[in-house]
């Protein structure tokens, strides 16, 4: 890997693997996408994993709102117990004030 001890110039932006890319180019596998390099000192052409923004974007976006609806449920559940723990209260102030 020529990329790793000098320097290179991207020639194929970042992108996802072909069906035959997957099978045939190890560096497809790590992330599922590559960019093709050439490297300046041996003139190589060779491909390097990379990370896709787009996909890490709507896997970030996707994270958020998952964390969204898991907040509002609980947020849900918390005013629900605060209520009936409000219930209870309010039932053993009422027993007390009765048994005066």
């Amino acid at each position: 890997q020529c990329w790793l001890v000098e320097d290179f110039v991207v020639v194929q932006e970042c992108s996802r693997c072909s069906g035959f890319q997957v099978k045939t180019v190890v560096e497809c596998f790590p992330t599922g996408f590559v960019e093709k390099i050439s490297c300046a000192a041996s003139k190589k052409d060779e491909f390097k994993s990379c990370r896709s923004a787009v996909l890490e974007a709507h896997v970030f976006w996707r994270f958020v709102g998952t964390m969204m609806c898991v907040a509002a449920v609980f947020a849900v559940l918390v005013v629900c117990r605060q209520r009936v723990l409000d219930r209870k209260a309010l039932e053993k102030v009422r027993k007390q004030i009765e048994s005066i």
